[in-house]
């Protein structure tokens, strides 16, 4: 009777906790996902440091701020200000997307033409009109969005300040606090062991392989943008990174469309080129990167990683990403620690 009173304060006490810590679950999130990935250098700079925790935690948060945080957030502004000065240039009429593709369009065969034409798609010009007519509408929803964005810059700002906060304590604590969950999770020590350790495996395998995987496949879709003189190469190498996160889809959402429209409009040199650049570049990237980042046996199946990551990003938000694929990982190991555990005598 005693221990179920106990269990019952400690659910409660559990629930009030993450009732509070909610609104800034994101900035939970990434101090612990950046303090796995980062890890393995932190404990490097610590017998570096001669055993000195708090100047190894100060170190180690220095070299992410410099390394990780401030470039992105400097790459982020200029492809945020390309999108602007992309989507300016299509309501001004310098680029007619959808002139582009109805010349594509009149390429296909007759067959192909009645069919779009049948379902009201054949008038790309008229649709992008449209678009455009939409996005007007929107504007003042946007503008609002935006105002209400500055408004909260505030609770931006001490997101990132907890977040940084928890990182350096992170850092500092974690081989210590790790124990501590370790000793509370109600599961044997190999269990518990075994689960900590696909935790920490799957979050190195999605930030460290999946992320740098998709930067090194925008960036290389931007340049060949860059080269074959299409508009906003940034935005689109953006576009193409984030794609890239979903498996075996991925980049080609972006370049393929824009080879096709190559081929069609008699650019065959283009196609050619950006097809073969796609395939054999930027299509192979993820098969001889990844390994290399994050090994072949800690990869999740493709389709378990495209549905996860999707339905993270639709419940979580751009956190998704990561969060989907982990609990995905932590799902299979606990129904295979079940499976186990029924099969000991």
């Amino acid at each position: 009777m005693e221990f179920k009173s106990l269990l019952a304060v400690v659910a409660v006490a559990t629930l009030l906790f993450a009732l509070i810590v909610w609104p800034f679950f994101g900035a939970v999130c990434w101090a612990v996902f950046i303090a796995i990935v980062f890890w393995p250098m932190h404990l490097r700079l610590l017998r570096g440091s001669k055993g000195r925790p708090n100047m190894a935690a100060a170190a180690s948060l220095t070299v992410i701020l410099l390394i990780v945080i401030l470039p992105t957030a400097v790459i982020v502004n200029s492809i945020l200000r390309e999108a602007s000065i992309f989507v300016g240039r299509m309501r001004s009429g310098e680029i007619q997307i959808g002139a582009y593709l109805q010349r594509a369009l009149q390429a296909l065969p007759d067959w192909v033409q009645a069919t779009l034409e049948r379902f009201g798609l054949a008038d790309l010009g008229a649709m992008q009109d449209r678009l455009l007519e939409s996005l007007g509408d929107s504007g003042q929803a946007l503008t609002s969005r935006a105002f209400s964005i500055g408004q909260n810059t505030a609770d931006f700002a001490i997101g990132f300040f907890v977040m940084i906060y928890l990182l350096y304590f992170l850092l500092r604590d974690g081989e210590r606090l790790a124990g501590s969950i370790a000793r509370a999770v109600p599961l044997r020590k190999d269990h518990t062991e075994r689960l900590l350790t696909q935790f920490a495996t799957v979050v190195r395998a999605t930030v460290k392989g999946n992320i740098v995987v998709a930067v090194v496949q925008g960036t290389l879709g931007g340049l060949a943008f860059l080269v074959l003189g299409v508009g906003g190469p940034m935005l689109w190498g953006a576009v193409m990174a984030l794609f890239s996160l979903l498996p075996a889809v991925g980049a080609f959402l972006v370049w393929g469309p824009v080879a096709a429209y190559f081929f069609f409009t008699g650019a065959l040199v283009k196609a050619v080129g950006l097809t073969l650049w796609g395939v054999l570049v930027i299509g192979l990237v993820d098969n001889l990167l990844r390994p290399i980042l994050v090994g072949r046996d800690t990869r999740l199946p493709d389709w378990l990683v495209l549905i996860a990551t999707l339905g993270g990003l639709v419940v979580f938000g751009l956190n998704g990403f990561v969060i989907g694929p982990v609990i995905a990982a932590v799902f299979l190991v606990s129904w295979d620690l079940l499976a186990s555990a029924k099969q000991e005598p």
